[in-house]
């Protein structure tokens, strides 16, 4: 579960929206939760800012498309002058797709899928999304505090450790909120020619995993796709399950893996979900499995993780300091499913570690 902000009171929200049915909307399902307060509302990312200044609010729902200044113009501001955390409302297109991903890049904490149509906007469906993530955006570490100027760390050194136990052959990585900010950190930090094959699944709506599969193509140095079915795990590809369906592993050939999409089970709290994956995995590849388990809500992976450690594969969780949101990792470590708890930005050493990369050295891993 997420943890709130340690001010008294109801977390404190600014809708910012030009559809005065949105706003109305959108301030209905955040008021229907006595832990949240809407403040105030905004038609445009002008007046959100003044509003910022004047009212302070915890946390910002903003629309993408907006007269005057549209929603990414008002975040980039926003997060230069005033950060704190801003939840997207963007329509489900390839536009919206698209400019979702640039505000994930700019600082937005999370998204929220609209239908373009108002008859077709599922209030009560997204109710409860609303809410979780208003709640968990106002508990991120990252804007707790107001930034500080500090010295820049002194270089790490990489972790000492001795030659890996046994030999990884797949990678498989779950995540969530806070998730495209990650992967964007830690796989251009892999090399081309590294050994195996990842995969991947990112909580994110329909219609987002293709465009976040290519936008990370174009930063990495591994192969990054969505994933297609039936299409081979090789050496230096990263597969990215698609939005909306599962993703499974299985053996194909002596040594040769693939992946099975489909939309069953339907019984997850997520499609795709983290722990359908991780489980085929575990199946799959038995001992020479890699779980890692990235920021998120809720403890989708837990069971996925569980299976890869007892058969005997490796677990790696991100640590509660470089999290969005520490909720996955939290459950996997409760569970004591994880091998090893690391910060962000130790993790591609851990891949290059557990896959005995031939050119592993501090070197490589600079940005």
């Amino acid at each position: 579960m997420a943890t709130l902000t340690n001010s008294p009171g109801p977390i404190r929200v600014l809708v910012v929206d030009d559809s005065a049915f949105m706003r109305t909307a959108i301030t209905r399902m955040v008021g229907s939760d006595p832990a949240l307060q809407v403040i105030g509302t905004a038609n445009d990312g002008l007046e959100a800012l003044e509003k910022v200044r004047a009212l302070n609010p915890d946390v910002l729902t903003m629309d993408i498309e907006m007269p005057r200044m549209d929603g990414l113009s008002a975040l980039r501001r926003l997060m230069a002058e005033s950060p704190r955390p801003v939840i997207m409302i963007s329509s489900l297109t390839q536009e919206g797709a698209e400019s979702t991903l640039t505000a994930f890049e700019i600082g937005a904490f999370d998204c929220i899928p609209k239908q373009l149509s108002y008859a077709s906007l599922d209030i009560v469906k997204i109710r409860e999304q609303l809410i979780e993530k208003i709640k968990a955006a106002a508990g991120a570490p990252h804007f707790r505090k107001p930034r500080a100027v500090v010295p820049a760390p002194p270089p790490r050194a990489p972790i000492a450790r001795p030659p890996a136990s046994h030999f990884v052959s797949v990678v498989a990585i779950g995540t969530s909120t806070g998730g495209p900010k990650a992967l964007q950190q830690i796989l251009p930090m892999l090399p081309a020619d590294l050994p195996v094959g990842v995969v991947i699944v990112q909580h994110m709506p329909s219609g987002f995993t293709g465009p976040f599969a290519k936008r990370l193509d174009g930063l990495c140095k591994v192969n990054v796709r969505e994933a297609t079915q039936d299409e081979e795990i090789t050496s230096g590809k990263v597969l990215i399950a698609p939005a909306g369906q599962q993703l499974t592993v299985y053996r194909r050939a002596p040594a040769r893996y693939a992946v099975r999409l489909s939309h069953t089970p339907t019984d997850t709290p997520h499609i795709p979900s983290v722990d359908v994956m991780m489980l085929s995995v575990a199946e799959a590849y038995g001992a020479t499995a890699m779980g890692i388990i990235l920021t998120g809500m809720g403890g989708d992976g837990a069971e996925g993780m569980k299976k890869i450690m007892e058969r005997g594969g490796l677990t790696v969780g991100q640590d509660e300091a470089s999290c969005a949101v520490y909720g996955m990792p939290r459950t996997c470590a409760e569970r004591g499913v994880l091998k090893h708890v690391v910060p962000l930005d130790y993790v591609p050493e851990e891949i290059l570690h557990a896959t005995r990369y031939a050119n592993h050295s501090a070197k490589s891993l600079k940005h």
